[in-house]
């Protein structure tokens, strides 16, 4: 992929939360959990684990007890911290490095999913103690986001939905630089 079609990547992608029957298949789902492991982590030390679901009465209970879910995805890669791990290596529960990489890997998903066609989004309004039971997760594991996929569906508005408008990055950026500087010309 060349940096330009990573950039077109980046501006096209959006939240997908309603998506078509179509199973998701199992090489895309790879390709996506690869792009998981390529996330950059803190020290490399990968303490995140994922679990895929796509079985769909398991989908249903997901469904139950988190919110975040819209509509019906046919799979989703719940990411979890591996606590036991990370206290073997030194980290704290309150270290933020452990969700930050979360958080790249989510988005290394994210932007998988769209480079190949599929509709991705993340979800953290969950009960994490129904997650984990519903997942038979050991306690060691802790599910933290996750990352709804497939196939993209007719686009319906939820009630209380805000109507997409773009950001301006004026309205993002904050600027100090030295008055001499490339921008001040």
């Amino acid at each position: 992929m060349t940096g330009e079609s990573v950039l077109e990547c980046i501006r096209r992608r959006r939240v997908t939360r309603f998506f078509a029957r179509e199973k998701v298949s199992r090489h895309a789902l790879i390709e996506i959990l690869r792009a998981a492991r390529w996330a950059p982590s803190a020290g490399n030390r990968r303490l995140h684990r994922f679990v895929v679901v796509t079985d769909p009465p398991l989908l249903k209970v997901m469904r139950a007890v988190a919110p975040g879910i819209r509509g019906y995805p046919p799979a989703v890669i719940v990411i979890c911290i591996d606590w036991e791990r990370a206290v073997h290596l030194g980290y704290q529960l309150l270290d933020r490095t452990l969700h930050i990489d979360v958080g790249t890997a989510a988005q290394n998903m994210l932007l998988a999913a769209e480079a190949i066609g599929l509709g991705a989004g993340p979800v953290t309004s969950f009960s994490k103690a129904a997650i984990g039971v519903a997942l038979r997760l050991p306690e060691s594991l802790t599910p933290e986001m996750i990352v709804c996929l497939g196939h993209r569906a007719s686009r319906q508005a939820f009630p209380g939905t805000r109507p997409a408008v773009s950001t301006r990055l004026e309205d993002l950026v904050i600027w100090r630089e030295p008055p001499d500087s490339e921008a001040h010309r």
